[in-house]
């Protein structure tokens, strides 16, 4: 499944949302992991990254504009941690850990084959972060829109992502991860 989320179609009834693809202004793609992820906005859709240090991926975004955030799963983990090692500016990450691209829909970052998902994003803004006493930090947060979303069909069941059957992995902190293989459902109250 894909779907463009600039238009007002929502297949789904809840899009899902740390793998980061980017290519530089001469076609240079550069794969890297991401710590620091998260959903920040959902009308319209939007996700952030934070990068200590400003980073191949810090600075392709800034270049074009672009990037993909792929799904780092339980099947995917060696490839995603090899891919995580500190290579000369322009190698090719995706391609050293024996990974397949797959064209994107609407940017030219490439996806993650192998990866279910895939969110295709616009950049909106690149944040400086500073200390308390306003002091340059050597941090940057990086916000972009949603503006493609793929998913393997194989994980769509009653028109719901099934997070579990993906096992998608979750950095803990030092060299420490999770797995999600189970989901529980809670109704938010009323007032």
């Amino acid at each position: 499944m894909f779907y463009d989320t600039r238009s007002n179609e929502r297949p789904l009834r809840h899009d899902p949302f740390n793998w980061i693809t980017s290519i530089s202004a001469k076609g240079e793609v550069n794969l890297a992991p991401y710590s620091y992820f998260n959903g920040v906005l959902s009308r319209p859709n939007l996700v952030m990254f934070s990068s200590e240090g400003f980073k191949d991926t810090v600075s392709n975004v800034q270049e074009t504009g672009e990037f993909v955030c792929n799904l780092a799963t339980w099947d995917l983990r060696d490839a995603m941690n090899a891919t995580s090692a500190p290579l000369p500016h322009g190698m090719n990450e995706m391609t050293r850990a024996g990974l397949q691209p797959a064209p994107s829909r609407l940017v030219r970052p490439p996806r993650v084959a192998a990866s279910p998902c895939a969110l295709e994003c616009k950049l909106i803004t690149i944040v400086p972060l500073n200390d308390l006493d306003g002091s340059p930090l050597d941090g940057h947060v990086v916000i972009g829109r949603v503006i493609g979303v793929y998913i393997d069909d194989r994980f769509i069941r009653d028109g719901r992502l099934d997070t579990a059957a993906m096992k998608p992995i979750a950095r803990c902190g030092y060299d420490e991860y999770a797995v999600v293989e189970s989901v529980f459902a809670m109704t938010r109250p009323t007032a």
